[in-house]
């Protein structure tokens, strides 16, 4: 489908074919099946329990007749993005030579399209390995303006996936995140405040420290992804996930019916809003 070699750019092709660079490049992650298992019993334990730290998830498995001992726990729970609302041993693990930004939404009335974006990163799990999602998602309409998925968690490929969407639909006035260090890298935030760069002027927000419900509504859209496809579907590999996922983000914007939006789709008032 990719010809390499060839006059025509790798980026031009994916333009043409309609899919995401990083599409070409992902590789499951791997890990022992034991491991696996865990991983997939604890992505779906987090809708529950997004609450329990990593004793809790440990006694937890523990009573389910798995012997895991907490060093494993943090282990697993930082490999596959547990946010436990007191604190993040997951994908948003900070660093704290970053400069963090305030939160701008706080009582902000969000009333038009492109006003506010968020992003962020989840844990997909496969057959035989695991892949990252990361998606932007528009806050007043929910709808997805962009997604992609990879095998490692990267600046460069946040700010990539930022790009395109403003490629796409413009600049939003607000993008909000969490305190990952995918986030606070001078490589992202440069981004926006950079005065040669696509998004220059765009304000940066980012969730208080430990606080998954101050991005509430794409953990909602987490939430509904896998629900609706992920464990609805066992995905050999990484091109199956991807298919799989392009139908259902196009399902989800286009003719999913949101009871928070007075059950109309995200795209149909994504078009109109003003």
């Amino acid at each position: 489908m990719i010809e390499r070699g060839t006059p025509m750019s790798i980026t031009r092709q994916c333009e043409l074919l309609k899919i995401h660079r990083s599409g070409l490049y992902y590789q499951p992650r791997a890990e022992s099946e034991e491991n696996l298992l865990l991983m997939r019993l604890l992505d779906e334990q987090y809708f529950n329990t997004p609450f329990y730290g990593y004793r809790k998830l440990t006694r937890w498995l523990n009573e389910k007749g798995y012997t895991v001992n907490p060093k494993r726990m943090k282990r697993l729970m930082k490999l596959m993005g547990w946010q436990t609302l007191y604190r993040k041993p997951n994908t948003s693990w900070k660093n704290s030579e970053h400069k963090v930004y305030p939160y701008l939404l706080k009582d902000l009335s969000i009333t038009h399209r492109n006003q506010v974006w968020a992003i962020d990163i989840t844990y997909i799990p496969m057959r035989r390995g695991f892949l990252y999602l990361c998606a932007i998602i528009d806050l007043h309409t929910r709808y997805v303006v962009n997604w992609s998925i990879s095998n490692t968690m990267t600046a460069q490929w946040c700010r990539s996936i930022v790009e395109e969407a403003i490629s796409l639909h413009g600049n939003p006035q607000i993008i909000n995140s969490d305190q990952g260090s995918q986030f606070t890298s001078e490589e992202y935030i440069s981004l926006f405040t950079d005065e040669k760069s696509i998004g220059f002027g765009i304000k940066i927000s980012m969730d208080g420290k430990g606080r998954a419900i101050d991005n509430i509504f794409i953990e909602r859209l987490w939430k509904s992804v896998k629900y609706e496809n992920i464990y609805l579907h066992v995905y050999e590999d990484g091109v199956q996930l991807y298919e799989g996922l392009k139908k259902y983000f196009h399902f989800y914007n286009t003719e999913r019916f949101h009871q928070s939006l007075d059950y109309k789709t995200p795209a149909s008032l994504y078009r109109i809003a003003a």
